[in-house]
């Protein structure tokens, strides 16, 4: 229909340029912030629990067992937590999870701040906030790879991982000068305001258009269903295995022996803030490889890339200087991004999307079960045998079972496919289409 002689001719308005790529959605958008708040706090928080525990008279021994306090609820509730969140609106589990989070570290921030704390205090808000996590970790995996295509699987997986890693560069290093100038307290009030901006914004997530699931046989039938797509696939559950060992070692020599090497020969907590910070960097420039890099063997070149974890307690165990540690953890923070994309990409092309919340559950309940029992361990091992053959017994472990773990054909030989397109939710900025994409990664920061 053409216009009116005497109608003012309009001319059309510019279409204004997208700040984000087309593919990066409202959700994409609102999950990537999120992360980036709670890394901000938790990267902080993480190494003022320590030096917390520190500060009121407790020993490495009473570390280890506040780092085990955190994990143990992880490993006890992650398979519940993985079924409840294929059964649930996983938002919803994910905003409530951070709520707990933000309760627990608001308290222990409390009890720092005002008082003198108890071991077992510690220990029970530390608990509180490791059961959050396990309920929050499947959902939000299975709510990120929702919002993205199969085509764009490899880069948007960087670009978030880029987003989140960044933020916990600045989160070690602000946690550990506010922890030098302040005391740990205020680092862990932080972390808990960052758990409520964190979960305000993923109440804001858009699940109109995704699709309702169909309900299932009961709980114990979920977690049956997961657990056979879990077991079928020897490339999931060797590297499981492999992680359970490489978590728990990592684990004890960053929680407990981290700290103890930093206020014995470092200096105190800004070094080793400085050195996880750096950590923080070598995952950025390894996103930053990934964007473009798209190996074809993904697990192959992933698992060779687990490698260079040992070299963080190697440094420890020497120990290097500050400018040394920060170059070895530079190098394993590149290392394993480089490893984690490869493994989203793998699930993502692998794993249906609707048992991807369970089979996520025992990825990390695999992968963190171990983990409770070596941070307990870490101190009475250090008494035993000392604390740089502890350290040397850690880098040790890494190497074998990486080592052991290629032996496994499908890990050797597992290629990445030309595109994968799944059915489902919401995916970028058009609601009409579809992808549905499961993905795990071995970190352990809440939220």
């Amino acid at each position: 229909m053409s216009s009116p002689p005497d109608a003012p001719h309009r001319t059309p308005a510019p279409r204004s340029r997208r700040s984000r790529p087309e593919w990066a959605g409202r959700n994409y958008t609102l999950l990537t912030g999120a992360a980036v708040v709670t890394n901000l706090g938790s990267h902080g928080a993480l190494i003022a629990s320590a030096f917390a525990v520190l500060e009121a008279g407790g020993s490495g021994g009473d570390v280890g067992l506040v780092a085990a306090a955190r994990t143990l609820p992880l490993v006890l509730f992650l398979l519940v937590g993985g079924a409840v969140a294929d059964r649930l609106p996983r938002h919803r589990v994910m905003v409530a999870a951070n709520a707990l989070n933000c309760l627990s570290q608001g308290l222990f921030a409390l009890l720092v701040l005002t008082g003198d704390p108890q071991l077992w205090q510690m220990m029970l808000l530390t608990a509180l906030c490791g059961t959050g996590t396990a309920f929050f970790n499947p959902a939000a995996e299975g709510m990120l790879l929702s919002t993205v295509s199969g085509e764009h699987a490899n880069r948007a997986f960087a670009l978030f991982r880029m987003a989140m890693n960044g933020a916990g560069i600045g989160g070690a290093a602000l946690g550990g000068a506010m922890i030098a100038a302040m005391g740990p307290g205020w680092v862990l009030a932080v972390d808990a305001a960052a758990f409520a901006i964190a979960g305000a914004l993923r109440a804001f997530l858009d699940v109109g258009d995704t699709p309702d699931r169909a309900p299932g046989g009961g709980l114990l039938a979920d977690l049956r269903e997961g657990w056979v797509e879990f077991r079928t696939r020897p490339w999931l559950w060797s590297i499981v295995l492999q992680f359970s060992v490489v978590v728990a070692v990592v684990g004890a020599a960053e929680a407990v022996y981290g700290p103890l090497v930093a206020r014995d020969r470092l200096g105190g907590p800004a070094p080793w803030g400085l050195a996880l910070a750096l950590f923080g960097v070598g995952t950025i420039a390894g996103a930053v490889l990934m964007v473009a890099w798209k190996p074809r063997r993904l697990l192959l070149v992933g698992t060779l890339c687990v490698f260079p974890l040992a070299l963080p307690s190697a440094g420890l165990a020497v120990p290097l200087p500050v400018w040394g540690l920060c170059a070895v953890m530079f190098v394993s923070g590149a290392a394993i991004e480089v490893f984690g994309v490869n493994w989203m990409t793998t699930m993502h092309q692998e794993i249906p999307e609707e048992k991807f919340s369970r089979v996520s559950a025992y990825d990390w309940f695999g992968s963190v079960s171990m983990l409770p029992l070596a941070t307990a361990l870490a101190g009475p091992v250090e008494s035993a045998f000392g604390r740089t053959e502890a350290l040397w017994g850690c880098a040790a472990l890494v190497v074998l079972v990486t080592a052991l773990v290629l032996l496994v054909p499908d890990v050797r030989r597992m290629t990445r496919k030309a595109s994968v397109h799944h059915s489902g939710g919401p995916v970028g900025s058009d609601p009409a289409a579809a992808s549905k994409a499961p993905a795990s990664s071995a970190g352990l920061t809440p939220g």
